[in-house]
């Protein structure tokens, strides 16, 4: 009777790491073929979609894949650009609005005034800068939506009743928090931005060694709990064995 307790703890506790073991890929030799079945089951963490797939397809997922290098390289080389400016230079975005309508307004008053003299034409058009309405719309839309998106996922966390999730949830937002105190809002953005557009072609890139990786990492998390689970767990007198005693 004594012994019944700690049997089923024992299972539990097993069956949890065998759930978390079953979410991970087995392990696997050789390289990777994109026509294997078994390959593409065995993915990171149980995923079965191809990488491109899981970033949601599209011109997006192929800009943080780097499938067009000009394209990609050229994103990444504005944001840095941008962050240079702001960061190192110690320029204000409304410093370098005012230059621009500065510089604007220069080259339309220098157009509107000399251009009859080296213009063989009567009259010349001056061009007009107009932003198109739907940029503005497009831009608050796709923000919403990827903002309704992360609350959800959020929402979805807290009420799916998975104490894993949850903690890793918790566990990211405090990071996030604790990358807050040591950097700017911009800072964290750009930082954001920049792992986002090499993590993941780094992982495409070297993902045998990535999954080999974090199995070595189960298998160590393996092996501390059993010693703990030895050493420790097993010794601690479960609610029946005291009414037992």
């Amino acid at each position: 009777a004594d012994r019944l307790p700690k049997q089923k703890s024992d299972n539990i506790m097993s069956n949890i790491m065998d759930t978390i073991s079953d979410k991970l890929p087995k392990q696997r030799s050789g390289r990777f073929d994109p026509g294997s079945v078994a390959d593409v089951k065995n993915k990171m963490f149980g995923r079965q979609r191809s990488l491109h797939g899981v970033l949601g397809g599209g011109k997006s997922a192929d800009v943080l894949l780097w499938r067009n290098k000009k394209i990609s390289s050229s994103v990444l080389g504005l944001a840095t650009a941008i962050w240079v400016f702001f960061e190192w230079l110690d320029y204000h975005f409304l410093t370098i609005i005012s230059f621009a309508l500065v510089i604007g307004m220069v080259v339309q008053f220098v157009w509107s005034n000399f251009s009859s003299a080296f213009s063989t034409r009567r009259s010349s058009e001056i061009p007009r800068v107009k932003l198109p309405e739907d940029l503005f719309v497009n831009i608050a839309v796709a923000i919403g939506a990827q903002v309704n998106k992360f609350l959800g996922f959020l929402q979805d966390v807290s009420c799916e009743r998975n104490l894993k999730h949850f903690v890793l949830a918790i566990v990211g937002l405090w990071a996030a928090s604790v990358a807050g105190s040591w950097f700017n809002f911009l800072t964290v953005i750009y930082i954001g931005f920049v792992c986002a557009h090499t993590l993941p072609v780094l992982y495409e890139k070297y993902e045998d060694q990535v999954d080999d990786f974090l199995y070595s990492i189960l298998g160590l998390l393996r092996e501390q709990y059993q010693k703990l689970d030895s050493g420790v767990l097993s010794r601690i007198p479960s609610k029946r064995n005291k009414k037992s005693e």
